[in-house]
């Protein structure tokens, strides 16, 4: 499995769209590299550009676009909404898949030394890459903005982590990072106030406001004893934020920063901004995610709003999706695509049109054609994909029957297992033609001398094994939904317990099918000891399914009867 990291630099330019196809040529014209999105806010005069791949091509190709940014932009020129300090304003790195944080933090400190080095370039360290405490906080880093710096430079304590301690009045300074997943996010409200957008912004984030005495606008400030004001906190944890206008709009919105979406998740910011808001008199009218976003971000938030108007969870992912986006207005300024805006899809690797992708007419067509993928493991899992749909169609149509209202969370709960048992067995359709392939390859393998010869067998048997096993999880999977089924006969809405009844002989065809592709799979497998195995107990499954389905339809036919 290769390491994956994530690349966010923000560049201090986001009108020139020249100047911004230039810095992203940079990045693409890495290989290992793949440019996620760029994302350019007029009023913020600033460009949010994210990549993703292997960690030394990234460090590679973040140093060519801080090369070029230094080369094309004049902060000298610059005016924006958004705090800043450089050309590249900030270049934080974020581990994805296969890497630790420490990991991460070496190779943002490697790039942070190149941009130094070679370019120049005074350069800070922030978050988890930070040398020393006090400039773990970007914001730390960033105070006095690049109108500050020419007197930062000149403080001992300021001295950058690499790079000259001189201003340049062309690029001023850079932060280079390592962080967790961080989501930037703004909230749209129905007010042309900064003002009222900052006392929101004071509210929710987790520095909150200053403390003063007496009156909170004109008060004289609270310090400690070190003479360090003190603040209320707001009422989120890991979110920072401020208030802005927005003139390309022309409105005010709420900047926030979800530093650690696991303690604050999108939604739940959306939400108390709203409270907020309507604490003051301002009216939330949507929001809008700069950059991308995890999957699971999504999942949780249309998850939260469907419980919210007491609905089942049990429906499918793009439609989840669409009750988080309609529930937070993420397409109130503009249109929300999943694909360009989740990460999870946007770096997914093109295979080819795959069987689930597929039209009914076309998945027919290919099945019946002259090539022997898809057969009958596929079929057999696409069958048992169809009889747990009906149990979880079964489920989400009781959670919304008149009279059942007190019952829509354990419907919805039975929908949601529903959902997964469909998920993974629509997943093993493509999967088991996928495990085919592995075999034919295999046979591909050279075989002109001893070595070469040892290790094709190998991988013959290996993909073998595979191609037993995946049929295998086909029988599990489709014999566990079957709890499923027979609870939606027992106790699901009347008017569709013949549909789970056709769910139930979808589950026990898909269970038989999928042991004769188990049982004919092993026939060239060496290993007897895993043969024998899982010949019994995949025919202790079938047995069971056998049983189990007899029951079912005993029940279907008592209450049709």
């Amino acid at each position: 499995m290769k390491k994956l990291i994530e690349c966010v630099p923000n560049f201090s330019e986001g009108n020139d769209m020249g100047i911004i196809n230039q810095i992203t040529h940079e990045i693409e014209s890495v290989d290992g590299v793949k440019l996620l999105d760029v994302d350019p806010g007029k009023a913020t005069n600033r460009t949010v550009v994210t990549m993703v791949g292997t960690p030394d091509e990234v460090i590679e190709a973040a140093f060519r676009a801080v090369k070029k940014a230094s080369e094309l932009i004049d902060m000298s020129k610059h005016k924006g909404e958004h705090p800043r300090m450089g050309a590249t304003d900030v270049c934080p790195l974020v581990p994805v898949a296969n890497i630790t944080m420490e990991e991460t933090v070496e190779y943002a400190r490697k790039l942070a030394e190149r941009i130094g080095n070679e370019l120049n370039i005074p350069v800070y360290c922030y978050e988890n890459a930070a040398f020393e405490e006090k400039r773990r906080n970007l914001a730390t880093c960033r105070s006095g903005e690049y109108e500050g710096l020419a007197d930062k430079f000149k403080n001992p304590e300021w001295k950058p982590d690499f790079g000259p301690a001189t201003f340049n009045p062309r690029w001023g300074a850079t932060a280079v990072g390592a962080r967790d997943f961080l989501v930037a996010y703004n909230v749209n409200l129905n007010t042309t106030s900064t003002r009222r957008a900052n006392s929101i912004a004071f509210d929710v984030r987790e520095k909150g406001r200053v403390k003063r005495e007496g009156n909170p606008i004109t008060g004289k400030i609270v310090t400690d004893e070190k003479g360090d004001k003190v603040f209320i906190p707001g009422s989120l944890k890991a979110v920072k934020g401020i208030g802005w206008f927005i003139e390309e709009y022309g409105i005010a919105q709420i900047s926030l920063n979800l530093t650690n979406i696991s303690i604050t998740p999108v939604h739940i910011a959306f939400e108390e901004v709203v409270k907020k808001a309507a604490d003051r008199g301002v009216r939330v009218t949507g929001s809008e995610l700069v950059g991308l976003v995890p999957l699971q971000a999504m999942i949780d938030a249309g998850k939260y709003f469907l419980r919210k108007q007491q609905r089942s969870v049990g429906v499918s992912e793009a439609e989840i999706i669409k009750i988080a986006v309609k529930s937070m207005g993420l397409d109130d300024l503009k249109p929300f695509n999943p694909k360009e805006k989740i990460i999870e899809y946007m770096i997914a690797e093109d295979e080819g049109k795959k069987l689930a992708d597929m039209s009914l007419q076309e998945f027919a067509d290919e099945t019946a054609s002259e090539s022997p993928a898809p057969g009958g493991g596929s079929i057999s899992a696409y069958v048992g994909a169809l009889g747990i749909s009906l149990a979880t169609m079964v489920a989400n149509l009781s959670s919304h029957k008149r009279g059942w209202d007190d019952k829509w969370d354990f419907y919805g709960n039975w929908a949601e297992k529903g959902q997964a048992f469909k998920d993974e067995l629509m997943f093993l359709v493509d999967e088991d033609t996928r495990s085919f392939n592995r075999i034919m390859d295999a046979f591909g393998l050279p075989k002109s001398n001893d070595e070469e010869k040892k290790a094709r067998k190998k991988a013959i048997q290996d993909a073998t094994k595979y191609a037993i096993e995946v049929p295998f999880r086909v029988m599990e999977k489709s014999y566990e939904s079957m709890d499923t089924i027979l609870e939606m006969v027992e106790r699901g809405n009347p008017n569709s317990v013949t549909d789970a009844g056709v769910g139930a002989l979808c589950a026990r065809t898909a269970v038989m099918g999928a042991f004769m592709n188990v049982k004919i799979n092993t026939a060239d497998l060496e290993d007897k000891d895993f043969v024998s195995k899982i010949i019994k107990k995949g025919q202790e499954i079938q047995d069971a399914a056998i049983k189990k389905e007899q029951e079912i339809l005993k029940m279907v036919e008592e209450k049709i009867g």
